[in-house]
């Protein structure tokens, strides 16, 4: 048997909220997000929505996410993410995914994290969970600030090629190794491993996942890492059973929104 890994999405998926959704907020509070941004992301987001995943509605969400961080200091941005990781993550994390990645880890498999969000968001994320592998978008980087254009983008059947190559250069045996995820998007993902296991999933995905026979499980318990610590065992697995990337025009137009809420006359 060759040597294996688990892979797992990230949002909704380990964590109970999109990670990119997380740090619009401060995003906003530093400027880098102005309103006019909040306006079209959440045209971008809701087109997105209604267009599907297909490689067109992909490929024009990528380019709208270029030319929003185009500009931005990546210190910047990763300043902001390390100030408030355990604000604004920590208490999101699944207790069962915590608990899930432990049992990979302790089996001596690998364990990546793939997510459509920047690097500069996944990496400190992974790094909170003791994971150290990271697949995620790569914005191509001049003189300290984004240039406007995205070196790799952790989408669709992108993030099968990284797998990939990534198996290759470790010898992995795909079919020994396992796979996480809730959303459609990730079916190539789901199925170029041996083990797919749908988390959360969305109907696509559920339907996809009764046709196979895939495993699915329903993680309810975000718990910070500190109760987990403090805790164990966590919930366990078996009870379960039953970016920068797309998310920053989620996160900025849910605070767009509540911000409205929140200053609208009573």
């Amino acid at each position: 048997m060759g040597r294996s890994a688990a892979f797992f999405d990230l949002d909704k998926t380990v964590i109970a909220k999109s990670s990119a959704l997380a740090f619009g907020r401060p995003f906003y509070r530093d400027g880098l997000i102005t309103r006019r941004d909040v306006v079209k992301s959440a045209y971008a987001q809701l087109m997105f929505r209604l267009g599907g995943t297909d490689e067109q509605t992909m490929t024009r969400t990528r380019d709208y996410l270029a030319t929003l961080c185009k500009g931005w200091q990546v210190e910047q941005v990763r300043q902001i993410v390390a100030e408030t990781l355990h604000e604004l993550i920590n208490p999101y994390v699944y207790a069962e995914a915590a608990a899930l990645i432990e049992e990979h880890q302790a089996a001596g498999r690998d364990v990546v994290l793939v997510s459509a969000s920047g690097d500069e968001m996944v990496r400190p994320i992974g790094e909170l969970l003791g994971v150290s592998d990271v697949i995620a978008t790569r914005m191509t980087i001049e003189d300290g600030r984004y240039s406007g254009a995205v070196e790799f983008y952790a989408a669709g059947p992108s993030k099968v090629e990284a797998v990939a190559e990534l198996a290759e250069a470790r010898g992995y045996d795909l079919a020994n190794c396992y796979a996480y995820s809730d959303s459609s998007t990730d079916i190539p993902l789901l199925e170029c491993v041996g083990h797919p296991t749908a988390v959360n999933p969305d109907r696509a995905l559920r339907k996809i996942a009764t046709e196979n026979a895939w495993p699915v499980l329903e993680f309810r318990h975000p718990i910070p890492l500190g109760r987990r610590l403090r805790e164990r065992p966590a919930v366990p697995v078996a009870a379960a059973a039953l970016g920068v990337g797309v998310g920053v025009a989620i996160g900025i137009a849910w605070y767009g929104r509540h911000r409205r809420t929140r200053t609208s006359p009573a």
